[in-house]
């Protein structure tokens, strides 16, 4: 990172969030109210950054607002508290439709299994693209229905950061000391969950995560922040991993609504 970028970016967190944003963030992303009080700025901060870096656009006949810019920018700083960032760097362009969208081509329906077809899909990123397509309506859909552990924001900026190394293998760019033990523990809960959805087990891990490693780093993502005290109880070496990675602990957030103090944990 150039010194000239850091510098811009240092005066983006420090100037004051509109209060007309300020408004749409305690309207619409129901973890910032979760947060403990210390991350609230934090994570306005890296919101001010995302507005100003990345390149959003209204697709299918969507009409781009503030409304949509700052609530994606918000959901997506989630990711990014207490972490040296250099904010989705392979990320240029953000994509909103305004409800799903259909792709025709080769769709993805296994690990390595490819078919012709076409695809429903309510968000969408590649390695290679530089672009994140998101379906909005899906956004508020996701925050009336938190039970359901999805989010496609987490979910589709989670592979922006697993593109971070180069690598698209569901795992991020980690501390030299994770590294083993990242490796050790989501390549156990991958081949469980696999196992688990060959046998039709209901699992708390949607499906979908079985796919590949990078989905299931993505479907575990959203999870960690949707539902963390269930993935707690029933795979606490998982969660201790992402705790680790992402440095925050969601289970310990009051409830939506609440106004939670205290420090980020060491970890």
């Amino acid at each position: 990172m150039t010194l000239f970028k850091s510098r811009r970016r240092d005066r983006l967190r420090r100037q004051p969030f509109l209060a007309e944003w300020r408004g749409i963030v305690e309207r619409n992303v129901s973890t910032f109210g979760r947060l403990p009080a210390n991350d609230q700025p934090e994570l306005l901060g890296h919101a001010q950054v995302l507005l100003s870096e990345k390149h959003f656009e209204g697709c299918g006949g969507l009409e781009l607002t503030d409304e949509i810019r700052v609530t994606i920018a918000a959901h997506a700083s989630v990711l990014l508290l207490h972490r040296e960032t250099d904010y989705f760097p392979r990320l240029t362009s953000i994509l909103i439709y305004p409800s799903a969208y259909v792709v025709t081509g080769e769709r993805q329906i296994g690990e390595r299994v490819w078919e012709d077809g076409d695809d429903v899909r309510l968000g969408h990123t590649g390695a290679r693209l530089g672009a994140l397509v998101i379906a909005w309506d899906d956004v508020p859909r996701g925050e009336l229905a938190p039970a359901d552990g999805q989010n496609v924001v987490l979910h589709e900026f989670a592979h922006q950061l697993d593109f971070e190394d180069f690598v698209v293998d569901g795992a991020p760019l980690l501390e030299a000391r994770q590294s083993a033990s990242w490796a050790r523990v989501l390549n156990a809960e991958y081949d469980a969950l696999r196992k688990a959805v060959d046998a039709r087990e209901d699992t708390l891990i949607r499906p979908y995560g079985a796919t590949d490693p990078a989905e299931f780093f993505a479907v575990i993502t959203e999870l960690f922040f949707e539902r963390p005290r269930e993935l707690g109880k029933e795979h606490p070496a998982l969660y201790q991993e992402l705790r680790t990675f992402f440095r925050q602990d969601p289970g310990s957030w009051g409830e939506a609504g609440s106004s939670p103090s205290g420090i980020p944990p060491k970890l």
